[in-house]
């Protein structure tokens, strides 16, 4: 009875929260107050599910780590020292309130993560998460998970027995376990396989007198590298969100906050713009442009479900005062809510300030720079994945001059290194049409899988006097009407299309499709 009580309670805050534009752990954090009002409680069962929750979301990191990706400059000093700069500043402020040293510093620590959940959600819906400002902050954001699971395993305060030092020989294991991630046919074998674990290195380093996070964290190094960890991650990804809510709901069950509670959490908020001018100052220095550093920084300017996390082990291990717990839920849930609707619309933001925000570039090369020229070339295809690949490769063995361009780093030096001529430039961003020398260019074809791509080039093409050819692709057929409004010539939908292709197999005809 109680269980279907915190589901239900939980799932109707989170519907009502995204209805309202918000985040759903906004939701979920309101469904524990409610329940609180109404004399519900905390129980074991829900406290069990909760570190299960954390468990799996530390597995999933240790999935993603990638030692090359976090080496790269821009990650290292943008990262690094905001990291230092923010738990400077902030681990002072707190030990004037009067703090312990060790509290203050590692709560001051806690402010500088950003959400890893909301960041990656708004990514993907932007089709981003391959692009270079995506990968910089996946990058950034594994950087402060690994920093806030050594606060964890410091502020846990455990005795370390000799066998907490095996654990560090887990990822030597990575041959067995990518062995046993082949065996495992099927999907849900595979996700009983990550759970198992996620759930074996926690309960491994608990015995070791470790932290079980730091245990869920290295089995999930252990199984990264591996081909398919993506689509295991992803499956991960969403049941660890089904056990993170017992986490808020612990949180808002716990007490409702007082109004001194609320007046330091909003005072939280208040530091997130200076947050973020830091963040898009560091940026710059690393050399980025304008565009990129703005839209990065939007995505990390929230407070992280790992503040919590860090906030409650420190309140159990004495650091802290209890109260820091409701307040850092308020600020963690606030600044979510706030994120939420402005990383929606992040890139018209950037147009409408692009005027102030571009003076503040460095003179220099940029590590993103646009491309200047696409030599002799009379056709563009944009997005190299599967469907742009296809239509670039048919275009070739008609030879024509040809050149493709997509907004994934790798997927360019993948192409580059096929002997394909493939360059960078990301198709939302207005400065690429409005500089790239499109005279010779007697047609184009997006391939781009986001609709909203898709709509941005074909307006900046014709805004900017493009008078040949535009191709795409569509879904639905209001996609279809919008883009034809818009100013493209043609559209073409792939399963369509695929059938025709089936009929003209069917009948013997003979079809080539790339390797």
């Amino acid at each position: 009875m109680m269980e279907l009580v915190w589901v239900g309670t939980a799932y109707f805050g989170g519907l009502v929260s995204s209805r309202l534009s918000f985040p759903p752990l906004v939701g979920y954090l309101a469904a524990g107050y409610i329940l609180h009002i109404f004399g519900v409680e905390s129980a074991q069962t829900l406290t069990h599910l909760a570190d299960i929750g954390i468990e799996l979301l530390l597995f999933t990191v240790g999935l993603k780590l990638n030692l090359r990706s976090l080496l790269r400059q821009e990650v290292l000093s943008v990262g690094g020292l905001h990291l230092v700069i923010v738990t400077g500043v902030s681990g002072i402020i707190f030990l004037l309130l009067g703090e312990q040293t060790e509290g203050g510093l590692i709560l001051g620590a806690s402010l500088a993560f950003s959400s890893t959940v909301l960041a990656i959600k708004v990514l993907e819906d932007n089709s981003e998460l391959t692009s270079l400002h995506g990968r910089d902050v996946l990058s950034i954001l594994i950087l402060q998970d690994i920093v806030a699971i050594a606060l964890l395993a410091f502020a846990d305060g455990r005795q370390f027995s000799f066998w907490a030092f095996a654990l560090l020989l887990l990822p030597l294991l990575r041959p067995f376990a990518h062995r046993l991630l082949n065996v495992s046919q099927g999907n849900e074998l595979r996700l009983l396989l990550g759970v198992s674990l996620a759930l074996a290195g926690g309960l491994s380093a608990e015995k070791a007198g470790v932290s079980p996070d730091i245990g869920a964290l290295l089995m999930g190094v252990m199984l990264s590298a591996h081909p398919q960890i993506g689509d295991l991650s992803e499956k991960l990804w969403s049941l660890k969100e089904v056990f993170l809510v017992a986490f808020f709901l612990q949180i808002g069950l716990a007490d409702l906050p007082n109004p001194i509670q609320v007046i330091y959490a909003f005072g939280l908020l208040g530091m997130l713009p200076l947050q973020g001018i830091l963040f898009f100052a560091l940026f710059l220095l690393a050399g980025l442009r304008s565009r990129t550093a703005f839209i990065s920084t939007l995505a990390l300017m929230t407070y992280s479900e790992f503040a919590l996390i860090v906030t409650d082990t420190m309140v159990k291990a004495n650091l802290l005062e209890p109260d820091w717990n409701s307040i850092m839920a308020l600020a963690v849930a606030g600044s979510l809510a706030v994120a939420a609707p402005i990383n929606r619309n992040s890139h018209e933001l950037f147009l409408r300030y692009e005027p102030l925000l571009i003076r503040f570039e460095k003179k220099a090369r940029h590590p993103d720079r646009l491309p200047e020229s696409i030599g002799v070339a009379e056709w563009l295809v944009v997005g190299m994945g599967r469907t742009g690949l296809s239509a670039y490769l048919a275009l070739y063995r008609r030879e024509k001059r040809i050149v493709g361009l997509d907004a994934d780093p790798i997927v360019v030096e993948s192409h580059l290194a096929e002997g394909r001529r493939v360059i960078y430039g990301d198709a939302e961003d207005p400065e690429l049409w409005s500089g790239l020398p499109l005279g010779r260019v007697k047609g184009i074809i997006l391939a781009l899988p986001e609709f909203d791509a898709r709509c941005s080039a074909v307006r900046q093409l014709r805004k900017r006097g493009y008078q040949e050819r535009i191709g795409t692709i569509c879904y639905l057929p209001e996609e279809q009407q919008q883009l034809r409004q818009l100013g493209a010539d043609f559209t073409i939908h792939p399963l369509v299309e695929a059938g025709n292709q089936l009929a003209q197999q069917i009948f013997g005809e003979k079809l080539e499709f790339p390797e």
